[in-house]
């Protein structure tokens, strides 16, 4: 069985369609499952807020994973985001208003000029600088996340290295013996719903880069973003 095939039969066994990108840093072996749903773009979700992290603290806009948030008292929805944030906890649970609000003082002038140097997927940003990332113009393709994750990760996109330094801190999901693990999820659910996983997995022999999408039927196929990729990786020994 090919390495293609093992990962096909992980979806197969998950009733999953979807894609998964799995590629060493330096780009001589690559791994790919539904290569044409790795070429289609969809909206990035909450994945952009690895290059809009990385774009707010160039711009000043926050200095430190420790940057606060203030909650304004309103309910929306999710009791993990109807608190006073950090850029960190921001990151970690996905807290839409907060990036909205760096992303109204940031402009659209900024994220032009930003997405066009980082040549981060069709650049887009629309109308409305707040959504354009949710469900809105910007999209992108498993394949075109991996290009981005690997001049992120070799410090090529121009930005200062405390910042890069600063955002793979809060990236950082797993620490083990034999791999840390870097990752951010995603979740569009305009029209066809999308999952995301995408990150990169750095063990004592190789960094490896992923971006894993997938069809999200419901909510309680979330999980299956995380477990897929990870059950991938060892399956194909690189955890």
């Amino acid at each position: 069985m090919t390495d293609a095939e093992k990962v096909a039969a992980l979806f197969a066994a998950h009733d999953v369609e979807g894609t998964l990108v799995i590629e060493s840093l330096d780009g001589y072996r690559t791994i790919i499952h539904n290569p044409e749903r790795a070429s289609e773009q969809f909206s990035p979700a909450s994945t952009f807020k690895i290059p809009n992290t990385l774009i707010a603290l160039e711009h000043g806009i926050v200095t430190s994973k420790d940057s606060p948030f203030n909650w304004d008292g309103t309910d929306r929805s999710l009791p993990q985001w109807n608190r006073d944030q950090t850029l960190e906890s921001a990151f970690k649970v996905s807290c839409v208003w907060c990036y909205q609000e760096m992303a109204r003082a940031l402009g659209a002038g900024a994220y032009v000029a930003a997405l066009r140097d980082l040549n981060y997927g069709n650049r887009e940003i629309g109308a409305a600088v707040d959504q354009f990332w949710l469900n809105g113009d910007l999209r992108i393709s498993a394949f075109q996340q991996i290009e981005f994750l690997r001049s992120f990760y070799l410090g090529d996109t121009g930005h200062d290295e405390r910042h890069v330094a600063i955002v793979k801190d809060i990236m950082r999901v797993e620490v083990s013996e034999s791999h840390t693990l870097y990752a951010k999820s995603g979740w569009t659910g305009a029209g066809l719903a999308v999952g995301w996983y995408v990150g990169f997995v750095e063990t004592p022999g190789e960094t490896w880069l992923f971006a894993m999408n997938m069809r999200m039927n419901d909510a309680a196929q979330a999980p299956l973003r995380q477990q897929l990729t990870v059950e991938a990786l060892g399956k194909l020994r690189m955890i």
